[in-house]
């Protein structure tokens, strides 16, 4: 059976499912189908618009605080700035093209890679436009879609800097942002998330992206956001280099206390990007909200029980980073595992991403700030290849949904097959990401430059790059 047929799997994402999608998938197509107003649930509608506030939430203030309590006190103020304005540039990237590159398969060369033109700046979307769920007959107004969407754009650009915080110049990273959107998210997203919906797909059964044809799972993100963003910020390090002083003298984080509260406004608003990936307020829901709290409260518990061994304290920073391993790892399997397979994944992404923040990026010696790869892209692959694992019935996951039958049902469940086709869209992802940011960041390096003078990078950013500081005593 081909991987379209086996997979078109339940995870995130869709397309603002209209009656032109179902045109040229056969030479004597059906009846096109129409989505009409009465298929939408105000519940649906209500329940995604809190969850696009919370995953708002989590770039500002919850990213921002996290971040800029690690870092010394001298570049505070800079991160926060960073990822205020990526998250505004973002969201108009978004508006302008992003959206129709993501969530159109028209209008391009490429439909399986990216999308065309054909809604740049929201061209045809309207208050009478639908997008599609997961279940037949159901749908949300499709500017509802467009917002939890671009929401997801807004945080995975800001979750690349904390790799390189405290030594990039502030308009290279701007430009930076809005051409690695372009050329890394976008299609990504697209060959991840697109494909017709579920009325749409029995009679254009081709109409998708090229990792969600090959039957990947990924729920809400992680290859989209957290292994793209993590390799972006591998080779971003690499490429700008270590902070002046790295390994030889103390660079503590500044405020802790900060960097807890960002991390709790993390976990609250992670219910948003993970739960509200089921794009319904529905059973389905609420498996990937109790999965996004089991998951992460084992990985910030066994963060805390490593460090107890290996180090006789578990410090707070520890705890932590713990609990963002684990709302990382469970991002791509949240709607697709048993809760308690949901702890096993959290205390083995908690497991393997210390062993890189604290071994790996020391024997390498790459200086990863804020532990970016160590955390999101480590993390992400383990969650994606394990997603594989914890969606097997056989372990109380909830397999995969076959979308080119009439009415949704569900397919026998190949665990190998499953998680073979998740290492293929881990390695698609971590190859098309790394390829597009390296050449990026080596044309801004040897054009306008991306690291500040040694002078002003001792000085810190705050005060040359932005004029004034985080604290004034």
């Amino acid at each position: 059976m081909k991987q379209w047929i086996k997979g078109a799997g339940t995870g995130l994402a869709m397309f603002a499912a209209l009656p032109a999608w179902a045109q040229g998938a056969a030479a004597t197509p059906p009846a096109p189908f129409v989505p009409t107003a009465e298929m939408v649930n105000k519940g649906d509608v209500a329940w995604m618009l809190i969850s696009s506030a919370l995953v708002l939430m989590m770039s500002v203030p919850a990213l921002a605080l996290f971040y800029g309590g690690l870092v010394r006190t001298k570049n505070m103020l800079s991160v926060l700035m960073q990822v205020l304005t990526i998250v505004c540039v973002a969201a108009l990237v978004w508006f302008g093209w992003g959206y129709s590159m993501a969530f159109t398969s028209t209008g391009t060369p490429f439909p399986k890679l990216f999308g065309g033109l054909d809604k740049a700046f929201l061209a045809g979307v309207s208050p009478t436009t639908f997008a599609a769920t997961f279940s037949n007959g159901v749908y949300l107004p499709e500017y509802v879609f467009v917002i939890f969407q671009m929401t997801f754009a807004c945080i995975t650009p800001a979750l690349i800097v904390g790799a390189f915080a405290e030594r990039v110049k502030f308009t290279p990273l701007v430009i930076f942002t809005v051409a690695w959107l372009t050329l890394a998210y976008f299609p990504i997203a697209h060959m991840v998330w697109y494909w017709a919906g579920p009325d749409f797909l029995p009679a254009a059964p081709n109409d998708s992206g090229l990792l969600w044809g090959w039957g990947a799972l990924d729920f809400a993100g992680g290859t989209v956001v957290h292994i793209n963003a993590g390799i972006a910020g591998l080779i971003g390090c690499i490429v700008i280099g270590p902070r002046l002083g790295y390994k030889s003298e103390p660079m503590p984080p500044h405020s802790l206390v900060m960097t807890m509260i960002g991390a709790s406004l993390l976990w609250v608003g992670w219910f948003g990007f993970n739960a509200g990936s089921g794009l319904e307020a529905n059973a389905f829901g609420a498996l990937a909200f109790i999965n996004t709290l089991t998951a992460t409260a084992a990985a910030g518990v066994a963060w805390a029980v490593i460090e107890q061994i290996v180090h006789k304290k578990p410090s707070l920073l520890g705890a932590a980073s713990g609990v963002v391993a684990g709302l990382v790892a469970i991002t791509p399997a949240a709607g697709f595992a048993h809760p308690g397979t949901a702890i096993l994944l959290g205390v083995v992404a908690s497991a393997v991403c210390f062993l890189f923040v604290t071994k790996v990026k020391n024997a390498l010696k790459y200086d990863d700030s804020l532990d970016v790869f160590g955390i999101h892209c480590v993390g992400g692959i383990i969650g994606a290849v394990g997603t594989g694992i914890v969606a097997d019935p056989a372990l109380g996951g909830q397999g995969w949904i076959d979308y080119t039958a009439p009415v949704a049902k569900a397919g026998a469940y190949d665990m190998a097959g499953q998680v073979m086709t998740q290492l293929w869209a881990v390695g698609t992802t971590v190859v098309w990401t790394g390829v597009v940011s390296t050449l990026l960041f080596l044309a801004l390096k040897y054009t306008i430059g991306l690291r500040p003078s040694a002078d002003v990078e001792k000085e810190g950013l705050d005060i040359n790059e932005h004029g004034e500081r985080a604290y004034n005593y």
